[in-house]
């Protein structure tokens, strides 16, 4: 064999592989690989070391802000002042429902 692979070589191997899987599911096969690899470079990371530098990297900071209470006037209140009062009853709503789950997962671990 002078030069290994020929072009006909890989021909004949891509159909072969599209033969015996079908091309259904090779695109689930590639992305099944893909995720495959992710995990093994992640364990090889961790065990060299490097994990912690690359953990920073990858993770995607979370953004909290502190949204400040706007201040009701009881003199008489405008649209614009009742839709706020109401936004802000419905962020107050879900921050209450966020946390429950998260003190759930916390009490189950």
């Amino acid at each position: 064999m002078l030069n290994g692979l020929q072009p006909w070589h890989l021909i004949i191997l891509v159909l072969v592989v599209v033969l015996l899987f079908g091309a259904k599911r090779l695109p689930d096969a590639a992305r099944s690989i893909g995720k495959s690899m992710k995990i093994f470079k992640a364990e090889t990371k961790d065990l060299t070391g490097e994990h912690k530098a690359a953990a920073a990297e990858d993770a995607e900071p979370v953004e909290t802000k502190q949204i400040p209470a706007t201040p009701v006037v009881p003199a008489a209140p405008s649209a614009t002042d009742q839709q706020v009062a109401d936004l802000q009853r419905q962020l107050d709503e879900l921050k209450k429902q966020q946390q429950a789950p998260a003190a759930e997962q916390k009490n189950a671990s």
